[in-house]
């Protein structure tokens, strides 16, 4: 089973980054797909999820209207696109991929927003 994010580095304030999180080893489309984030000194959160089907997603409110998530069941990958990046997204972004009772996480790609 593997988990692995790409994607991440640095940005400028109110750029745009497109994050993928590609899996293997497991039925990606049984699975429903979230992205968390950890920054430094806090506790990791959530900041998004799709279902299985793709179909249905949720958003953070801090996310909501800059972030959209997708998927491509095809080809086992999410893509969640971020929008109107602030200094307060730098964290480590992490996928999930979770299908009770198995749960499944990647190793984290960074995202850094700075001039």
């Amino acid at each position: 089973v593997q988990l692995v994010e790409s994607g991440g580095g640095l940005v400028q304030p109110g750029g745009s980054l497109r994050l993928s999180c590609t899996a293997s080893g497991f039925t990606f489309s049984s699975y429903a797909m979230s992205w968390y984030r950890q920054a430094p000194g806090k506790e990791r959160e959530l900041v998004a999820a799709i279902n299985s089907a793709g179909g249905s997603t949720n958003y953070a409110d801090s996310m909501k209207g800059r972030f959209t998530i997708t998927r491509d069941n095809a080809k086992n990958t999410v893509y969640p696109r971020m929008n109107t990046l602030q200094p307060e997204d730098t964290a480590v972004y992490y996928c999930d991929a979770i299908a009770s009772p198995y749960d499944y996480w990647g190793q984290g790609t960074q995202v850094t927003v700075s001039t």
